[in-house]
């Protein structure tokens, strides 16, 4: 290219900023679509539990959501599954939670510490 540049090779550098402008703005869409999905999916799955669960079992996995938030997810999509293929009848209450994070959640090593 020379010092100065031409009105067509202006015109051109142009037209590839603005596609590049395009193509940045359509990606962003596609995010923002994603992120949409994700927070409806989200909503869904909370009326399934607040529909699933009393407010003891709620309470109880919130608690468990503090210390283990990995395993209460799982314990959310077991209780969600159970809830879509129709396995639960009523409302699990407090107890069946315990039994189901007892069944969930991986066998633990016991050390008993014996003092002489």
């Amino acid at each position: 290219m020379s010092e100065n540049p031409t009105d067509e090779e202006i015109e051109k550098l142009r037209e590839k900023k603005l596609e590049r402008l395009k193509e940045q703005q359509e990606g962003g869409a596609g995010d923002e679509a994603r992120e949409t999905q994700r927070q409806q999916a989200e909503a869904q799955k909370k009326a399934l539990l607040r529909k699933s669960l009393t407010d003891s079992a709620r309470q109880r996995l919130n608690s468990v959501k503090m210390s283990k938030p990995e395993f209460a997810e799982q314990v959310e999509q077991q209780v969600v599954a159970l809830a879509q293929s129709g396995r639960i009848q009523g409302q699990i209450d407090e107890e069946q939670m315990k039994s189901l994070l007892q069944e969930l959640q991986p066998d633990q090593q016991e050390f008993n510490i014996k003092r002489r």
